[in-house]
């Protein structure tokens, strides 16, 4: 069973975190009210919900609070329970009361486990950073450290210059031609002083030697064909690096205005998006079955803003909200840039540093060349090809791990 103290301080928390979400006065959760209640009858006090699912909730906090050694057993039904959603109830990803009891509840006692053992439990620690970074438990609430990877940027070997490979070979040829003079003065010398020199033959003529002028003319001509053949298929190889090339893409911070239901797809959401510097566009995503308008709104995203703009079932969009999904796409959430992001900032990725194009071509399908190589990490850290997505205030996430990026 937890100590008083400690249970105390749940209940505070807890108070507090239910008071900002739900809009009401702190002050009318009085101290006597917080330290003599129990768990429940704290919550109901507050929120006044009978609802099966909120109750269910607030019985396993009760029963969290109240075991003696089992915490590790309901880490793990709720670990379970948490592996195909962000939040305990519904299917986007706005906390309900019940994430705010729950979290409240299992905080003080995550605190005190073992980095070795709470990755055990890598769906709670999932959810709960994401609700410790987005509802407002008051300056008592103690943070859990979530693990983040460390990115070294790969180092690129230099290629040989050109101008470089051709002075080396030059200097090859010529260093042959004076070693071979030597050779030749050497043997004159060595020969007596009344020796004569015979005559040289000429070597005999072969058919190679032994071409026209219009045979010599055709070789050369075949050689220059060859070459640019050679520097074709280079600059092919090129174009298809940097068709693969992340910074041909201008991903942006963006905020999300507004969010309503696409008019004739139930599948869909349109939203409004400030990029900053007035810039505010249309977008049309595949959201509808994931997160509702409410969601959305006044969300912090991730947008690919130089997709060829367009229409989806007679609506405008002029972007691509990027979102993390699990394997078999029954969790899908967009990326959640770092608190202190500025909107509209490009996102940056080490080691590639090139600008991007004003607008992709369709017919060449860089994105789909693209998108295979972006993912979430161990940590839901955003990458493409393990390099993080970066903002002046750090890295974008997920609360998805190891999952698909598109």
């Amino acid at each position: 069973m937890a100590a008083p103290a400690d249970l105390t301080g749940t209940k505070r928390v807890m108070a507090y975190a239910l008071c900002k979400h739900l809009n009401v006065d702190t002050s009318t959760v009085s101290n006597t009210s917080i330290e003599e209640s129990d768990i429940a009858s704290l919550f109901s006090h507050i929120v006044k919900s009978s609802q099966d699912e909120v109750m269910k909730w607030v019985r396993f906090s009760s029963d969290f609070a109240g075991s003696n050694g089992k915490q590790h057993a309901l880490l793990d039904n709720l670990n379970q329970d948490l592996s195909q959603k962000s939040v305990l109830l519904g299917d986007g990803l706005k906390p309900s009361v019940a994430d705010i009891v729950v979290f409240a509840t299992v905080q003080a006692f995550v605190t005190r486990v073992s980095d070795s053992e709470l990755q055990k439990f890598p769906h709670v620690l999932r959810w709960m950073d994401y609700i410790q970074n987005i509802v407002d438990f008051g300056t008592t609430s103690q943070k859990i450290n979530v693990a983040k990877s460390v990115f070294a940027p790969p180092s690129h070997p230099k290629k040989a210059d050109k101008g470089d490979t051709e002075s080396s070979s030059k200097k090859a040829v010529s260093g042959q031609k004076i070693a071979d003079n030597s050779n030749g003065s050497a043997d004159s010398k060595k020969k007596p002083a009344g020796e004569t020199k015979a005559p040289e033959k000429e070597p005999p003529t072969t058919a190679k030697d032994n071409k026209t002028s219009g045979e010599k003319k055709k070789d050369k001509s075949a050689g220059k064909t060859a070459e640019k053949a050679s520097e074709k298929a280079s600059e092919k190889t090129a174009d298809k690096d940097s068709e693969c090339n992340i910074s041909i893409l201008n991903i942006q911070v963006g905020l999300i205005r507004k969010a309503w239901k696409h008019p004739s797809a139930d599948s869909l959401l349109v939203e409004e998006i400030d990029l900053g510097d007035g810039n505010v566009r249309q977008v049309v995503s595949g959201l509808a079955k994931y997160c509702s308008p409410d969601d959305l709104t006044n969300r912090h995203i991730v947008l690919i803003t130089n997709v060829k703009p367009g229409k989806l079932r007679d609506v405008m969009s002029a972007g691509l909200v990027l979102c993390a999904s699990t394997e078999d796409h029954t969790a899908v959430e967009p990326l959640i840039p770092p608190e202190g992001a500025k909107i509209g900032e490009r996102i940056s990725f080490a080691g590639f540093d090139g600008k991007p194009e004003d607008v992709l071509n369709p017919k060449k399908k860089q994105l789909d060349k693209i998108t295979p190589h972006l993912r979430t990490d161990e940590n839901g850290i955003a990458t493409f090809k393990g390099i993080p997505f970066t903002t002046s205030a750090g890295s974008c996430r997920s609360s998805i791990r190891n999952g698909n990026v598109k």
